[in-house]
């Protein structure tokens, strides 16, 4: 019998017991030591590594170079666009406004009262839509176009600006080109936005006055003004798609800042898209997910209405991208139309795609071979030719080319490669239908060895002189795709080759591509 304080007596039971009880304690006591230290090692791993983060993160920025070239070049880019979209834009309101004044001289002598009625503020109208183009707009209104390639430049270069401090051999000159590059795409985007808001404008002018002129026998000059609208708005289209278009300077100045992950906080939080549509504050926490139907809850859903035998997965699934074609359609239908405008201009005329296309752009590059047997005086050759056309539109095209006269031999037992002479060559192509087009061509073709056979018999022809043999083709093209090239077949008939010395046969097969 032990003896225990206040006279409270513990036989070896109770001993036992406390003892028990006592191991215990030791136990929870030395497993929440453990878990503690756990704990506070875990804490230590993750303050470390996210200091190791913060420390590699802010080597990333540090480490950043600008390539000052590259901003040049960029600057100029888009300074030189500014300044094409400005110049399209006022040599649009000059033209249109001369339309104007030729309708309202023709309308004064039918009906002065309503002349002056529709004309009346013509010429304030058309100053405040310069002035609309002066004064430009750098905000994203909601008559707006959002472009997402000078969205991201613009964030980038923002975002280098705000980091010029952090950054290694970041000097005065550098923060200068940056302020002058963002200054150039906020010109841009805003000189992009007036010519919009221009376009569209100008568009109900014309309706207006169409719906107004109908009656007065004006129709061509109407149409002269349905034409000058749809050809600006299809130009402002091709300067919208140059901005939303990351081409090789963007990408590079893109490449430099995009793996950052301080750069991709800042995008999202700074950039015109995400002012626009700004995330909540509480992103992330179980206070953002409330009132949102769960999977599991759609999923049950789906189940009831579809029945047990269908899988809801696959049918959302099937269904979205059904959706998603149906969008893509009307997607291609709207940018055929209008490039995505608010106010379409829905032409009375069929259009020249390739009138508001730069002359570069116009510019068609082909190579074409054509062979031919051999003769009296040459071996077996063939024609290897390169051309430059132009289109005029997109149902005509002309051109000119060169040539040059490659000889085989004669038969298989005699090959021999030979210099046989060079060309010169024009051609017009026409289309006919579908991808059959009309063809004519005048080439000249000099032939050394004709010009010493000439020498030999004392024969001078009339033309170019002496070994130059001349062809008026004519005939039909074939044109079809492989790849992005176009390729076509050619049979053309010269005309003139019933005079030729030696005589060539009339008809000529030719095999070409364009780029």
């Amino acid at each position: 019998m032990g003896k225990i304080s206040d006279g409270y007596v513990c036989n070896s039971k109770c001993f036992s017991k406390r003892i028990i009880f006592l191991k215990a304690e030791l136990t929870i006591l030395r497993k929440n030591l453990t878990l503690t230290l756990f704990t506070i090692i875990v804490i230590s791993l993750i303050t470390v590594q996210a200091a190791a983060q913060s420390g590699s993160s802010l080597q990333k920025i540090q480490n950043t170079n600008i390539d000052t070239k590259l901003v040049t070049k960029l600057d100029d880019k888009y300074k030189s666009l500014q300044k094409n979209i400005n110049a399209k834009t006022t040599d649009a309101l000059k033209s249109f406004q001369k339309k104007e004044a030729k309708l309202k001289k023709k309308l004064q002598s039918v009906d002065s009262t309503k002349a002056k009625e529709l004309f009346g503020q013509s010429e304030q109208f058309y100053k405040g839509l310069q002035n609309k183009l002066t004064t430009t707009n750098n905000k994203l209104t909601k008559l707006g176009h959002y472009f997402p390639g000078l969205d991201s430049l613009q964030t980038a270069t923002k975002f280098l600006q705000q980091a010029g401090n952090r950054l290694n051999n970041f000097s005065p000159d550098k923060q200068n080109q940056l302020n002058q590059l963002s200054s150039s795409l906020n010109s841009v985007q805003g000189s992009m936005q007036s010519a919009t808001e221009i376009s569209q404008l100008l568009n109900q002018r014309q309706q207006q006055l169409q719906s107004a002129l109908q009656q007065f026998g004006l129709s061509k000059d109407l149409l002269g003004m349905n034409k000058q609208v749809y050809y600006y708005q299809q130009q402002l289209n091709d300067y919208k798609a140059t901005l939303n278009d990351e081409q090789k300077l963007e990408q590079k100045a893109l490449s430099i800042v995009r793996e950052l992950p301080a750069f991709k906080d800042f995008m999202a939080k700074n950039s015109i898209l995400a002012q626009l549509f700004p995330m909540p504050q509480n992103l992330g926490t179980a206070q953002a997910l409330a009132g949102l139907q769960t999977r599991s809850s759609v999923t049950q859903q789906l189940q009831q209405q579809l029945g047990s035998a269908t899988n809801p997965q696959a049918y959302m699934q099937q269904q979205m991208q059904a959706a998603q074609t149906q969008l893509n359609q009307l997607k291609d239908k709207i940018n055929q139309l209008g490039g995505g405008s608010s106010d379409i201009v829905m032409p009375d005329f069929k259009p020249n795609t390739q009138k508001t296309k730069s002359f570069l752009k116009r510019i068609e590059y082909g190579f074409n071979i054509q062979s031919q047997k051999t003769n009296s005086l040459l071996p077996t050759t063939s024609d290897i030719a390169i051309t430059l056309g132009y289109k005029l539109s997109d149902k005509a095209t002309v051109g000119t080319g060169a040539s040059y006269k490659l000889g085989w031999g004669n038969g298989l037992n005699h090959i021999s490669m030979s210099n046989q002479g060079i060309g010169l060559r024009s051609y017009m192509d026409i289309k006919l239908k579908g991808s059959i087009w009309i063809t004519g061509g005048y080439e000249q073709n000099w032939l050394p060895q004709l010009a010493t056979a000439l020498d030999s018999v004392n024969v001078h022809p009339s033309g170019w002189g002496k070994g130059w043999q001349t062809s008026g083709l004519i005939g039909i093209t074939k044109k079809y795709k492989i790849g992005k090239k176009t390729s076509n077949l050619q049979l053309l008939w010269d005309f003139l080759s019933y005079r030729q010395i030696p005589m060539t046969p009339a008809l000529k097969f030719r095999v070409g591509y364009q780029f």
